[in-house]
């Protein structure tokens, strides 16, 4: 069995990608695997460190704004869509002969999946988001399958008639951690424990905001924090903690650039404030807590609202628009929280039942049931 991914742009669109290959060499080792991206893009670093077969083609995205820089761009998008990108995604399929191609988001997946459907190639698509991407929009009604990740997703297509709600993918299981277990390794008091993160690269309004949450926290007694300022931010965040007259107390608070162990911190949390991407939804859910979400607002499409709102639908998240964040808003939120843990417990069992457990296997199943199991033979 030969097969090809295509994933780019984001880890969000890769990282599934990469779960659902891993699960197909655990299941069928003698399976083929090619990736297509964009060479510079950062799925590239990512598959080829996975130890993934990868081939690089030069497209880019539209842009959704009308400067000229922007049309500029576009012209640029239209030629590489419309003849050097699918002329070299073609001759990639010619020379691999793949059985099945799989895309998983990024302006990638529409031009290989279309071209795939053009050289009769079976094709499945997988939806991370709540909101549907424009190339799973694109596809929906010509691939074989249309895998997703919540049924929210399906309110935004056209033709649903190919569509299976799976879950996302992770390429390992999230080792699970009681609660105290998780706070003990970390060197924390067994007491209330609020995570809060912005991303790899931090979030300017969240580190302000989580540096007065932090001044609230001490002056209200035992609580822990646990925050990640992110690569750019750490002169930002530690300037909001000075103006915020926090004092420095190791015993509660940990500070981090970036979290290298997510899930522990993850089990230690009875709170959690973050963004809204797709992988952290799912993270949420599998581990079962609730969260402050603030979605990142240039996110394509808005897709991270649609994600958090997906949460706020079962009560299992309160919703902060990035342009609604304020220090007392993020203050007055966890406080209220925090008295009231009957309301805080409702919502970590809702985000508990909102679990989709084992997806990569259900996404196997998904392509084994419409390739053949003898194809994997």
């Amino acid at each position: 069995m030969k097969v090809i991914f295509a994933a780019g742009g984001t880890a969000g669109h890769i990282n599934p990608a990469l779960a659902i290959a891993d699960k197909m060499k655990q299941v069928f080792p003698e399976t083929e695997i090619l990736f297509i991206g964009t060479p510079n893009g950062m799925e590239s670093r990512l598959v080829t460190k996975a130890g993934y077969d990868f081939r690089g083609v030069e497209m880019s995205g539209f842009q959704r704004d009308f400067s000229p820089k922007s049309i500029v761009r576009n012209v640029k998008a239209a030629y590489c869509y419309l003849i050097s990108a699918k002329r070299a995604v073609k001759k990639i399929i010619k020379e691999f002969k793949p059985d099945l191609a799989i895309g998983t988001g990024g302006y990638v997946t529409g031009t290989v999946l279309s071209v795939a459907v053009a050289m009769g190639i079976k094709t499945v698509t997988h939806e991370s988001n709540s909101y549907p991407g424009a190339a799973t929009k694109m596809l929906s009604g010509k691939v074989d399958k249309v895998l997703l990740a919540t049924d929210d997703a399906k309110k935004y297509l056209k033709d649903v008639s190919r569509c299976i709600v799976t879950g996302n993918p992770l390429r390992t299981n999230i080792p699970i951690e009681e609660r105290s277990a998780a706070r003990k390794r970390l060197g924390l008091p067994d007491c209330f424990t609020v995570l809060s993160f912005g991303g790899s690269l931090g979030a300017n309004k969240i580190t302000e905001a989580v540096a007065e949450l932090i001044a609230w926290e001490q002056k209200t007694g035992e609580i822990n924090h646990i925050h990640s300022y992110g690569g750019k931010n750490r002169d930002l965040f530690l300037d909001a903690l000075k103006n915020a007259n926090v004092h420095e107390n190791k015993e509660h608070l940990v500070f981090k650039e970036y979290i290298d162990n997510m899930y522990t911190c993850m089990c230690a949390a009875d709170l959690i404030i973050s963004r809204a991407g797709a992988m952290t939804i799912t993270e949420l859910t599998e581990i079962g807590r609730p969260s402050i979400l603030v979605p990142y607002p240039a996110a394509a499409e808005n897709h991270q609202y649609y994600n958090a709102m997906t949460l706020v639908n079962q009560n299992a998240a309160i919703l902060i628009e990035d342009k609604n964040l304020t220090k007392a808003k993020l203050v007055n939120e966890v406080s209220s929280l925090y008295s009231d843990m009957g309301r805080l417990r409702l919502m970590e069992q809702n985000a508990s039942k909102m679990r989709k457990a084992n997806a990569a296997d259900k996404i196997l199943k998904e392509i084994v049931d419409l390739c053949g199991e003898e194809s994997f033979k």
